[in-house]
C-alpha cells in the first residue's frame, strides 16, 4: 500500500484465543507503526472490540474432541474456505494463528500450498506466526517438521517449549514471550498481600468454586457430576457454592442442570475476584486450570468427553498428566479424574481432602508457587506484539 499500511490476518477459534488476540491487537496498536495496521480475519467479541474487522466469529463454533469435530466437518470446511478466500483475496502481510491448532495448522499448510501451486501471480509471501504452541510434546510429536516448514515464527507461553523445539528442529525460530496471566491478573502476584497463601484460608464456610467449562458440551458433561459431588461434601462440611460462567448463554444452560434444592451463586465473568475468594475449585481441564494455579487455589480437575475421543487420546497422549499445572510441576498438585473416574464420589472425596488436610494444602500451595515462577515476567503481549511487528519490518 502506498501509505505504508500493513494488513494482519488473525484467526482465533475459542474464547481463550479471543482474549489472547485482543491483548495482542492492543499491544501492537501501542507500538510504533501499530496505527498503520489493518486487522482482519476471524476472532470473537473481544478481538472485535480491540479493532479487528472480522469476517466471522469463529469462537461461536468452538467444539472439542475428535468425534465432535467429525460431526461438524461440513461446517468447519465451509468456514475454512471462507477464511482461505479472504486471505488469498486480501493478501495480508502477516497471518497470526492464535492457538486452535486443529484448524490453524491446516490453514497454514493451505496458505503454503497456495503459494507454491504456481499459475497465478505469486508475489505474496506472508509471514505466518503461531501464538501459543500446539502441545506437540504431549501427542503427535511428528508434526514438528511440518510446523517448521509452514510457520515462520512460534510464540511460546511456556518456557520449556523453546528447548523442546531446539532439540528437534534447531533452525526453527521460537520465542518464549511469557504467559498472559502475569499481566491479565497483576494483583495475583505473590507479594504476600494480594494472594492468600495460608492453607487455612477458609474458616467455617469455605467457598467452593465450580468451573464446568466454556462450551455447551462441557457444561452438559461436567456440571451434573460437579453438583452431585457438591451435595456429598456439603453434607460433611458446610460450604458456599459459587459458579463462574463465560457468557449469559452458558449461564442459562447451567441453570437447567441445577436442582431447586441446591443453593449456588451464579455469575457471568468476574473470575479473578471469585478465585481470590475461593478455598477450593472444581474445574474442567483446560486453560482455566492455569488460572486456578496462578491464584493459588487448590483444584480438583475433571474431564469427560466422547468415548471415541477418549479412546484415541489414550493411545496418542504421552504425558503423565492432563492439567498444565501438574505438567509444569512434574507432579500431581491438582487431583485429576477423567471419563468414568470423574464421578461424584471421587470428586467429593478429593474435595474433602483438600478442604480438611492442612499438609496436603500446604504441599499444593508450595508447588503452585514454583509453577507461577515459571510463567515469565510481565509484558507477554508487548513482547509478542514486537515480535510480530518485526516480521513486518516495523521497528
Amino acid at each position: 500500500m502506498g501509505d505504508g499500511r500493513k494488513t494482519v490476518l488473525m484467526i482465533a477459534g475459542e474464547a481463550s484465543g479471543d482474549a489472547l488476540g485482543s491483548e495482542l491487537i492492543e499491544a501492537m496498536q501501542a507500538e510504533p507503526g501499530g496505527d498503520l495496521i489493518d486487522f482482519i480475519g476471524a476472532g470473537g467479541p473481544k478481538m472485535a472490540t480491540a479493532g479487528q474487522h472480522a469476517e466471522l466469529d469463529l469462537t461461536q463454533h468452538a467444539v472439542v474432541g475428535i468425534w465432535e469435530v467429525l460431526k461438524n466437518y461440513g461446517k468447519f470446511r465451509q468456514l475454512f474456505r471462507q477464511l482461505l478466500d479472504l486471505a488469498t483475496r486480501r493478501e495480508p502481510d502477516a497471518i497470526v494463528l492464535i492457538d486452535y491448532p486443529g484448524f490453524n495448522l491446516r490453514f497454514a499448510g493451505a496458505i503454503r500450498n497456495y503459494q507454491s501451486s504456481g499459475g497465478a501471480f505469486r508475489d505474496w509471501q506472508p509471514k505466518i506466526i503461531c501464538y501459543v504452541s500446539p502441545q506437540l510434546w504431549a501427542w503427535r510429536e511428528g508434526r514438528v517438521h511440518a510446523i517448521a516448514r509452514d510457520i515462520d515464527l512460534m510464540l511460546s507461553i511456556f518456557p520449556f517449549e523453546k528447548e523442546w523445539y531446539a532439540e528437534r528442529v534447531p533452525e526453527f525460530p521460537v520465542e518464549f514471550v511469557g504467559h498472559p496471566l502475569v499481566d491479565r491478573f497483576p494483583l495475583a502476584k505473590p507479594d504476600g498481600k494480594s494472594v492468600p497463601l495460608d492453607p487455612d484460608l477458609f474458616t467455617e464456610e469455605p467457598t467452593v468454586l465450580l468451573l464446568p467449562g466454556s462450551r455447551r458440551r462441557e457444561i452438559d458433561k461436567h456440571l451434573p457430576v460437579m453438583l452431585e459431588a457438591a451435595v456429598i461434601f456439603s453434607e460433611k462440611i458446610k460450604t458456599h457454592l459459587r459458579m463462574v460462567l463465560p457468557s449469559n448463554e452458558m449461564l442459562e444452560l447451567a441453570r437447567r442442570h441445577i436442582p431447586t434444592d441446591i443453593k449456588i451463586d451464579l455469575q457471568v465473568g468476574g473470575l479473578a475476584k471469585a478465585l481470590g475468594q475461593a478455598s477450593l475449585a472444581i474445574a474442567s481441564s483446560g486453560t482455566i486450570t492455569m488460572e486456578c494455579a496462578w491464584f493459588r487455589v487448590p483444584t480438583v480437575v475433571l474431564y469427560k468427553t466422547s468415548p471415541l475421543t477418549h479412546a484415541l487420546g489414550r493411545t496418542l497422549v504421552k504425558v503423565p498428566y492432563l492439567a498444565m499445572p501438574n505438567l509444569l510441576a512434574g507432579e500431581e498438585l491438582f487431583p485429576e479424574f477423567i471419563q468414568s473416574a470423574a464421578n461424584a464420589d471421587n470428586l467429593a472425596e478429593a474435595s474433602l481432602r483438600l478442604l480438611r488436610d492442612r499438609s496436603e494444602r500446604t504441599r499444593i500451595l508450595d508447588g503452585l508457587e514454583l509453577v507461577a515462577a515459571q510463567l515469565g515476567e510481565s509484558g507477554a503481549a508487548s513482547r509478542a506484539a514486537r515480535a510480530v511487528l518485526d516480521t513486518l519490518n516495523f521497528k
